[in-house]
């Protein structure tokens, strides 16, 4: 594996300078905020994707408000 980042190489040599028991808590720390970002990551490329049919639909539903075709919603049928 090629380390060619400098903030890469920052960090390994930061991890290096620590005892062993903290670059186990640190390690753990970091895969769980990597994938907390993926996850991020995920959401944002769905959101993406979908953001052209939500705008559909809220523009259909507004049409159909003022078309008087809408009905008001009532939480006790729910």
């Amino acid at each position: 594996m090629s380390i060619s980042s400098p903030q890469i190489l920052t960090l390994v040599k930061i991890m290096e300078s620590l005892p062993a028991s903290l670059q186990e808590r640190v390690t753990d720390h970091l895969r769980e905020y990597i994938n907390d970002l993926q996850d991020e990551i995920k959401w944002d490329n769905s959101f993406a994707k979908s953001q052209s049919k939500l705008v559909a639909a809220a523009r259909l539903a507004k049409q159909e408000i003022a078309e008087g075709k809408a009905v008001a919603l009532d939480f006790n049928q729910l």
